[in-house]
C-alpha cells in the first residue's frame, strides 16, 4: 500500500497573520511557521495504518518555498518513510489550479494507492485541492471524512451531513480528505527526529514534473486588488433604564434580525 499524505507549512494559527499589501500574498514572515495541524491528523491516519500493516509506504508531499525543509522534516520525524518537496520560484503565489496541477504531477510520479489530505488548510482555507486532485488524477474521492477505514482495495468512512451521518466508500486508488474529528498527530520522539535526517527527501521543480506555470491552456487567477480587513467597530450598547426590552426589540427589527 502506497499512501501519500499532503502536508503544508502555514503561519502559526496562534500568531499574527497578515497580507503583504504589495503582492496580495500572505506575509509568512509575520509569524512563526508550523506544519498545518490538519495535515498532521491526515498523516496520523496513514501512520496508524502502517503500524498495523507491514509493507505500507507512507510519503509526505508538500508544495512550499525552499525554506520549508525543516518544517517538512517533522512529518518524517513523526514516522513517514520519505518526503517529496515541490519547490520552484514560479510557484510563488500559485492559485489553486496551478497548485493542484503541480501536486497531481508529483503524485503520478510517485505512484499511489491512496492520497490523504486535510479538508481545508488554516492559511488559504480554499478547501478545493482534494477534489481538484481527484479530477486531475481521474480517481474517486471522498471528502470531509470524520472517520476512515482503509481496507483491501477500498477506503470507507463517515461524514456528517445535515440530516445525520453519511457512510461513503471508494475503490482504490482514491483521494480522501479528513476533518479535525480525526485524532491529533503523534509527537515526534528523539529516535524519530534523528531517523528523519537519514530518510529520503526528494526536491522537485516544475521542470521535473513537466508542468508549465505559464501554460495558456490552464486558467490562472490574477490578483486585482488587496486590502486589509477593516478593524471591527464597537457594538451598540443598550442601557437598561426600565425599557431595555423595548430598545432591544427595536434594534432587532431595525436590523432585520427578528
Amino acid at each position: 500500500m502506497k499512501i501519500i499524505v499532503l502536508v503544508k507549512e502555514v503561519p502559526d494559527t496562534y500568531g499574527d497573520r497578515k497580507l503583504n499589501l504589495e503582492t496580495g500574498l500572505a506575509d509568512r514572515a509575520a509569524s512563526d511557521v508550523v506544519l498545518d495541524e490538519i495535515g498532521e491528523r491526515a498523516l496520523e491516519l496513514a501512520l496508524k495504518y502502517a503500524d498495523a500493516n507491514d509493507g505500507a509506504d507512507v510519503a509526505v508531499l508538500t508544495l512550499a518555498p525552499e525554506g520549508a525543509t525543516a518544517t517538512i522534516r517533522k512529518g518524517l520525524a513523526m514516522g513517514a518513510d520519505r518526503a517529496v518537496h515541490v519547490c520552484d520560484e514560479a510557484l510563488l503565489g500559485a492559485d489553486l489550479g496551478l497548485t493542484a496541477e503541480a501536486l497531481a504531477a508529483a503524485i503520478r510520479r510517485q505512484g499511489f494507492d491512496l492520497v490523504v489530505t486535510g479538508n481545508v488548510s488554516t492559511d488559504g482555507s480554499g478547501g478545493m485541492i482534494p477534489a481538484m486532485l481527484a479530477e486531475l488524477l481521474d480517481v474517486p474521492h471522498a471528502t470531509g471524512l470524520s472517520s476512515v477505514e482503509i481496507g483491501d482495495g477500498v477506503v470507507s468512512g463517515t461524514r456528517p451531513v445535515e440530516s445525520g451521518v453519511q457512510q461513503v466508500s471508494a475503490d482504490l486508488p482514491a483521494v480522501i480528505s479528513v476533518t479535525e474529528a480525526l485524532p491529533e498527530g503523534r509527537f515526534p520522539n528523539f529516535k524519530g527526529i534523528m531517523a528523519a535526517k537519514k530518510k529520503p527527501f526528494e526536491v522537485l521543480t516544475l521542470a521535473d514534473l513537466g508542468v508549465a506555470a505559464d501554460n495558456p491552456e490552464m486558467a490562472r487567477s490574477i490578483m486585482l486588488t488587496v486590502a486589509e480587513k477593516p478593524p471591527r467597530a464597537s457594538g451598540v450598547k443598550i442601557l437598561d433604564e426600565g425599557d431595555a426590552g423595548d430598545k432591544l426589540a427595536d434594534f432587532l427589527v431595525a436590523n432585520r434580525l427578528a
